[in-house]
């Protein structure tokens, strides 16, 4: 555990530019207070001892304001920037080297029963006030963009956005087939009809005009 912790202090020095020593992290950072509060509650909740175990993890909510189930279970090199208002159900699985931003949920969406939380891979960031609900998978080296709302399966190495969200990028490609710089203008597009049959139009007039005086000297 000792060995973790150091591991951990060290990937909030190298993922916060605000982070300047290990003792400055540990004492004054929250997520790594939940951190370690959670490792207290999680070896509890394996052993069975269930109530010890929540009133770990509910001291811990109260002093930092992140909430994680003791179920949870976590990888290597957690990272909590800020932290506020993060939510880690019981069931969650979290790989190594994540990173959470503050206002993060990883909850249920109410429809499982036994599996109800999301697993994350390894190397995902997920933005402040993202909110993954469901028993699915978030791939290795995902990035969950701020405020999303993502409610199935994310694969390896994608970028998500939006409510609900959906892939943009997918292992550095673009793969959203709209590009908003190229939207096309309904109005523009209603102009042109109708300057092509105003066009038509005054071709066609000639035309009959021609036809309608040859009728007139024919039936002179």
């Amino acid at each position: 555990m000792f060995t973790g912790i150091l591991e951990t202090l060290d990937a909030y020095k190298r993922r916060d530019p605000a982070a300047r020593s290990r003792l400055e992290i540990l004492l004054l950072y929250p997520g790594i207070h939940a951190l370690i509060g959670h490792r207290v509650a999680h070896f509890l909740y394996r052993r069975r001892l269930v109530f010890l175990a929540r009133l770990v993890s509910q001291i811990s909510r109260h002093f930092t304001g992140i909430e994680i189930h003791p179920g949870a279970k976590i990888g290597r090199r957690f990272v909590i920037d800020h932290g506020m208002g993060i939510v880690i159900g019981e069931t969650c699985e979290i790989g190594d080297d994540v990173l959470l931003y503050q206002g993060v949920t990883l909850g249920g969406s109410g429809k499982e029963k036994h599996k109800r939380h999301p697993t994350l891979g390894n190397g995902v960031l997920v933005g402040s006030g993202a909110k993954i609900l469901g028993s699915f998978r978030v791939g290795d080296n995902a990035r969950i963009a701020a405020n999303a709302v993502v409610l199935e399966e994310i694969p390896d190495d994608a970028t998500a956005v939006g409510i609900p969200a959906r892939v943009v990028r997918l292992a550095g490609k673009r793969v959203d087939e709209l590009d908003h710089r190229d939207i096309p203008d309904p109005i523009a597009a209603e102009l042109q009809r109708l300057w092509a049959r105003i066009r038509k139009m005054e071709e066609t007039c000639p035309r009959a005009e021609a036809a309608e005086e040859e009728a007139d000297i024919e039936s002179k």
